[in-house]
């Protein structure tokens, strides 16, 4: 979680490696990068107790990105290396918590269990999730785990280091994300 500049700084930094932006320009005709951004600089103003003037801008502009490109990604879920591959609907539950370099597709949701509201899903560092992917429950899903195409997972794998498919999903193969995509946040 933002908690400092610094800490911002390393957020925006390791979002844009993941999403393998060269130009630190690319937030005037990259609108998932400037998403990203707004994203990042609410978690900012929000953590860090800043100007509140500056804090409602943000996050207007924030959910005027958000509506334009479909994404219901709310503040502080994310660690940093995230990278949103495509436009269209994301749906992630406020209490998720999604460790660092997540990769996420188009039709991902992550969400509670029905008539569970506080149940939401952990996800470990390194993940890739699959376009359609569903998450949803209490579930743990441990690091290096690559979800596939519409996938519904709604038990937990904290072992990871595995790939998951199907409905309901289940290990597919003992393939990690190792290799897969590039980490923005070398930390991890």
């Amino acid at each position: 979680m933002i908690q400092s500049y610094d800490d911002y700084k390393r957020y925006l930094a390791a979002d844009r490696i993941a999403l393998g932006v060269q130009s630190r320009w690319a937030f005037l005709f990259d609108e998932i990068f400037q998403f990203q951004c707004q994203l990042r600089k609410v978690e900012y103003f929000t953590n860090c107790r800043k100007s509140r003037l500056r804090r409602m801008f943000a996050v207007y502009r924030f959910r005027r990105l958000s509506i334009r490109l479909g994404f219901s990604i709310p503040a502080n879920v994310f660690g940093p290396g995230l990278a949103i591959l495509h436009y269209g609907t994301i749906v992630v539950n406020s209490g998720a918590r999604i460790g660092a370099n997540c990769r996420i597709h188009t039709g991902v949701n992550i969400g509670a269990q029905l008539g569970m509201g506080s149940a939401v899903p952990v996800i470990g560092n390194n993940c890739y999730i699959g376009p359609g992917a569903k998450l949803f429950g209490a579930i743990e899903i441990g690091d290096n785990t690559a979800i596939g195409a519409n996938a519904v997972v709604n038990k937990s794998f904290p072992e990871g280091n595995v790939t998951l498919g199907g409905i309901p999903a289940r290990v597919i193969s003992d393939k990690s994300t190792a290799g897969l995509f590039v980490h923005g946040d070398a930390t991890h």
